[in-house]
């Protein structure tokens, strides 16, 4: 007998629509407004503070729907904006700066749909409003590290190579090296030359070689500090609690950081600006710290105060920065003490195996540094930077260090697990400037989203009236799909981590509902043609499913291909269209093909029909 389905092909149908519809459903419990108070350097977000905090908000009378501990963060969820406004100026007066308190708008989906994993769609800057930052990067301040980095590489290769050298200094954007003899010069010159392919080095006055760094150099040395820059502004952005962040490239210095729902956007950029960076260094133990404290610093060294304020005295050579760190990991060693184990790039490795061969049974210090805005600019107008640097750890060089290596000695498991956050967190490679900004209120973007879900539900109750009167029972098989397809496309979206609907993904479903029944229009014509031509309605149906599935097949996969093109090179708006085409142009075809011809074989399959109602 002619459209038979088997049971299990029913099952994976509802499973299928089941699932997408659970997903879709956290998008109807809408958000509450929420302070979010994450910690600060050398704090820690415990029960403790719970309670600090919920004694705060009684005593300035707020009233508060709920405040829990969730990922050491504490989100306190608030019935009103005004709420949330007080709730935050009585917060960060009371806890001061040693924590982040941010306004948020905070998911109101229940728990045991949250334990699912169910969570709404996230939304664009254009919908739901937020903050918007031009941002660049300090090239001078690249460069300037990089002639630095090269100076004491020159030193350290150098000294391995027993290549006996008068002074290696910067001057005028140049490495310079002097010598005692010519031969010594010829025999360091063709050893750096060999050793740095794309570094140029000429012999220039008196027993003197200069080295510069290659066009090709410099240029890779700029385009490496705008993407490390990207990776460690996503991890700062992290402590904003937002859900979809946008942070991509814009020119050849520029970075463009999209937070949509973020309210509160001076602390926002106070976050934001906080450049930091790690460095590696010896302690120097052939000077007494007293005498560098009483104002004796010794030449090649410098006082860099620890988180306790204790003065640690550092040679001011700089092993390894925190640029080369891949990976860093907390944990215990044998002995069941706190440690950080630390995995560096290839250069990384080398540079840290040669600074450590003579340095065994010697102390080293991980010095964190952050660069504070300052409120004056140099001669390009440009904001300057002043570096504030604190000891974070020092540890004892047991063996020649790699690749992977391990620092112990810290006093405890919460230590370990913040210099293991601050080590993995990266190092940004120069300060960065916003140099615009634009927030986008939530009134605009409501008002996008009013006028986008009023343009896909006209386009939706007219597509249904059509096909119910024009294809009568058979139209309501199409309506059912396209319901479906829409809650489908909406639990996909908010399944997927990636996904955000923009306002041109609005346009995007709108473009698939027309698609999705485009589908059906084409199977349905071609069931009526198989009637007219004499076949049975049983046949007709048969006929019409399989000879329609073809054409709409081809027909889906080229504009499939056109949208996977436009995610992968569009940015922003396109690639928010070109997300929600491809989704709808899959759960279509789902809903097309699969869904209703399963309601079609339920209804008229396997029954003797004298007339079919399309």
């Amino acid at each position: 007998m002619l459209n038979q389905t088997p049971l299990w092909k029913y099952i994976m149908v509802l499973m299928v629509v089941a699932v997408c519809t659970l997903y879709a459903s956290p998008n109807l419990y809408g958000e509450d407004y929420a302070v979010q108070i994450s910690a600060a350097k050398d704090s820690t977000v415990d029960l403790n503070l719970v309670d600090r905090v919920n004694a705060q908000l009684e005593k300035a009378g707020i009233e508060t729907k709920a405040v829990a501990l969730e990922n050491e963060q504490i989100l306190i969820r608030l019935n009103d904006d005004s709420s949330q406004r007080l709730a935050r100026e009585a917060l960060e007066s009371a806890l001061g700066r040693d924590y982040i308190v941010a306004m948020n708008l905070a998911p109101d989906t229940p728990e045991w749909l949250d334990n699912l994993g169910g969570t709404p769609m996230k939304l664009g800057l254009d919908l739901r409003g937020g903050v918007h930052f031009l941002m660049e990067v300090d090239m001078q301040s690249v460069m300037t590290k990089s002639l630095k980095d090269m100076e004491g590489d020159f030193k350290t290769s150098l000294r391995e190579e027993r290549i006996r050298y008068r002074r290696v200094s910067i001057v005028n954007d140049v490495v310079q090296i002097q010598f005692r003899d010519q031969e010594t010069l010829e025999k360091a010159e063709f050893f750096l030359k060999n050793r740095n392919a794309d570094i140029t080095i000429v012999e220039q006055g008196e027993l003197t070689l200069v080295a510069s760094m290659s066009e090709t150099k410099l240029a890779e040395i700029r385009d490496y500090a705008v993407k490390q820059n990207i990776t460690i502004m996503r991890n700062r952005v992290n402590q904003l609690g937002v859900a979809e962040p946008l942070i991509q490239r814009q020119g050849a210095d520029r970075i463009v950081v999209q937070l949509p729902g973020i309210q509160d956007t001076a602390r926002a950029k106070e976050i934001l600006n906080a450049t930091a960076t790690l460095e590696f260094r010896m302690v120097d133990l052939d000077h007494d710290v007293r005498d560098a404290v009483n104002g004796r610093v010794p030449p090649g060294s410098e006082l860099i105060n620890d988180q306790q304020g204790v003065p640690q005295l550092l040679k001011q050579d700089i092993m390894l920065e925190g640029s080369h760190i891949i990976d860093a990991n907390s944990g215990v060693d044998e002995y069941g003490m706190p440690k950080v184990s630390i995995s560096l790039d290839s250069a990384g490795g080398s540079k840290m195996s040669l600074g450590t061969k003579g340095n065994i049974g010697k102390p080293m210090a991980t010095v964190f540094i952050e660069y504070q805005a300052t409120n004056e600019k140099n001669a390009d107008g440009k904001i300057i930077f002043v570096p504030e640097r604190e000891v974070v750890s020092v540890a004892t060089i047991r063996a020649q260090l790699g690749s992977r290596f391990e620092i112990t000695g810290l006093d405890s498991p919460k230590e370990a697990r913040d210099l293991a956050l601050l080590l993995r967190a990266g190092a940004l490679i120069a300060p960065i400037t916003i140099v615009e900004e634009r927030t986008v209120g939530p009134s605009l973007g409501q008002e996008n989203i009013d006028l986008g879900m009023q343009a896909i539900i006209w386009g939706f109750v007219l597509v249904l009236a059509f096909m119910l009167v024009y294809y009568k029972a058979f139209g309501v098989v199409a309506n059912v799909a396209l319901t479906a397809n829409l809650v489908m496309i909406v639990g996909v979206m908010s399944m997927i981590p990636g996904a955000t609907l923009t306002l041109p993904g609005m346009a995007g479903i709108v473009l698939t509902v027309g698609m999705a029944v485009d589908a059906n229009v084409l199977i349905f014509e071609r069931i009526r043609e198989e009637l007219r031509d004499s076949r049975s309605p049983q046949q007709a149906i048969h006929h019409g499913y399989d000879s329609a599935f073809s054409t709409i097949l081809d027909a889906n996969i080229t504009t499939f291909i056109a949208a996977l093109i436009l995610f992968a090179v569009g940015t922003g708006p396109i690639k928010g269209f070109s997300i929600t085409l491809m989704i709808g142009i899959v759960t279509s075809m789902f809903t097309a093909i699969i869904l209703t011809r399963t309601i079609v074989n339920g209804v008229w399959g396997g029954k003797r029909l004298e007339k079919l109602w399309i």
